[in-house]
């Protein structure tokens, strides 16, 4: 059985009401539609997927998001253009949004691989690619040597 991508992705984060007013400027500018918004959740739909915006329990609010333990490391939103990438990190930056690298190739991943990164108000991080044809999705993928480093 083959998988037809992501259906939706489910952020859970400390700061729900900062990370809301982020997302809801975001995910507007991918032609998402916010489907749902409720005290503690918030989903948007579009680009075949969705993502959910969930408010943390009380008793994990003093715990920061942190890249090296279990759970999400980051997730990457695939763009139809290399102008989308750096239309995207101009619009990143008119929100104050913390951009962790500029738009750059990296070669290393795909043939025209080209991507940014920034972090959430709650540093969860999101990258988004543009990769020309299909890049890796229909071949094996050779990773770089420091794949998976902090």
């Amino acid at each position: 059985m083959q998988i037809n991508g992501i259906a939706h992705i489910q952020l859970t984060v400390q700061r729900f009401e900062e990370c809301t007013a982020f997302y809801d400027k975001l995910l507007p500018f991918f032609e998402m539609t916010l489907m749902y918004r409720g005290e503690n959740f918030l989903y948007y739909v579009g680009g075949k997927t969705g993502i959910a915006i969930s408010r943390a329990g009380k008793d994990f609010l003093q715990e920061p998001f942190n890249q090296a333990r279990p759970g999400l490391h980051h997730f990457c939103l695939r763009l139809k253009s290399k102008e989308d990438v750096d239309e995207l990190a101009t619009f990143i930056s008119s929100l104050g949004g913390k951009l962790i690298r500029k738009p750059q190739y990296n070669e290393e991943w795909a043939p025209g691989y080209y991507s940014i990164l920034f972090e959430d108000p709650d540093g969860i991080r999101i990258e988004a690619n543009y990769v020309p044809g299909k890049g890796n999705l229909d071949q094996q993928v050779k990773l770089p040597k420091d794949w998976g480093d902090v």
